[in-house]
């Protein structure tokens, strides 16, 4: 009889983790997630799953201890909120933020529920933030809880993510095994136009939810998220004034806001802009980083506007029919928070193959 793995998810997002968890053959129990949309975005896609919507914080880990029973072996997996650790947030990486904290939430329910596996993923900043003060408190609570540890930093553009995004992952297992965790490199890796390429033509502004595909799936990659669909949902893109378009025809494929003239750039009170911002997607390669791809003006890599919600999950390696609740805005950062679920796949599939 094939192994039973059950998981609870902390900071449970939009949930690209339990995505990805669930394709390696996980039993996501229960998922906690704060944000009410984020919350209803997770229950709409996975219907098994029994989601939690509040703080962490509140949640006592009683309440949790039922979802282990029967099960052979256990995992306890999350994100604490990254904002506090992420490199372009210099002014809050340190010890006095407040939300740099909510890593000890996922310790306090490690120590309580001792599960067989822990897996605490962040933003690669985690390891240098106040001197790697915060590493190095996950680490030795889980050290002196029992667990064996391995973590690395995994580009998510070497897994099959049209998308240069690392994250940082650590996992715990509390029967001292040790997972394989290179960052393996591919031969070739996914571009923007093989991830986007059959997605529909949109306008500045599209607000039409579900929309058909323009053309067949031309590469393997939009196969496998399309699977059998005709249409998919998400085609929304933010509005942008004529300013803000007009900048964006003085953008080539690859470039940035420095490509821009001044004289469209007077808002700005400073010109030390970082190199995201205002950039064109290079359809010939993986996409730069999907974070918060709105308020950056990331640029469809042909067509004057911005990503839709649909072509960033896309980049995220989101299939097609898992669909984003709440308003524009609310769609767009759930998309952007999300760990990749091909790259968490890949993790929890290793974790898998020493469970069985």
């Amino acid at each position: 009889m094939a192994t039973s793995i059950a998981a609870i998810d902390l900071f449970a997002g939009a949930g690209g983790l339990s995505l990805g968890a669930a394709s390696a053959g996980l039993d996501i129990k229960v998922a906690i997630e704060n944000d009410k949309w984020a919350a209803l975005t997770y229950q709409y896609n996975h219907r098994t799953t029994a989601v939690i919507t509040a703080d962490v914080k509140e949640v006592p880990s009683s309440l949790l201890r039922s979802a282990f029973k029967g099960s052979s072996a256990t995992v306890l997996f999350g994100g604490p909120p990254c904002r506090g650790f992420s490199c372009s947030n210099q002014r809050t990486r340190n010890k006095t933020n407040p939300v740099n904290w909510l890593f000890m939430e996922f310790l306090r329910i490690v120590a309580d529920l001792r599960p067989d596996w822990v897996v605490f993923e962040n933003v690669k900043g985690l390891r240098e933030t106040a001197n790697g003060f915060f590493l190095q408190a996950v680490s030795d609570k889980l050290d002196r809880l029992g667990y064996r540890l391995t973590f690395n930093i995994l580009n998510a553009s070497n897994f099959g993510v049209p998308q240069h995004r690392e994250r940082f992952f650590l996992v715990g297992s509390r029967h001292k095994l040790t997972i394989s965790f290179a960052d393996e490199t591919p031969v070739d890796r996914v571009t923007v136009r093989e991830a986007l390429s059959d997605l529909p033509r949109l306008q500045n502004g599209a607000s039409t939810n579900w929309v058909p595909y323009r053309r067949a799936a031309n590469s393997e990659y939009a196969l496998l998220l399309r699977k059998n669909l005709a249409s998919s949902p998400n085609h929304l893109v933010t509005r942008n004034g004529p300013i803000i378009l007009e900048r964006f025809r003085h953008v080539p494929s690859g470039g940035n806001w420095e490509a821009i003239p001044r004289s469209l750039l007077a808002n700005y009170h400073s010109f030390d802009c970082h190199t995201g911002l205002y950039h064109r997607l290079d359809a010939s390669q993986p996409s730069i980083v999907i974070g918060n791809y709105r308020k950056n003006m990331l640029i469809h890599p042909r067509e004057q506007r911005g990503l839709s919600v649909r072509e960033a999950a896309r980049l995220q390696s989101f299939p097609d029919d898992y669909e984003f609740k709440g308003s524009i805005g609310f769609q767009q950062q759930q998309v952007g928070n999300a760990v990749p679920p091909k790259l968490a796949a890949e993790v929890f599939a290793r974790l898998a193959q020493l469970t069985i």
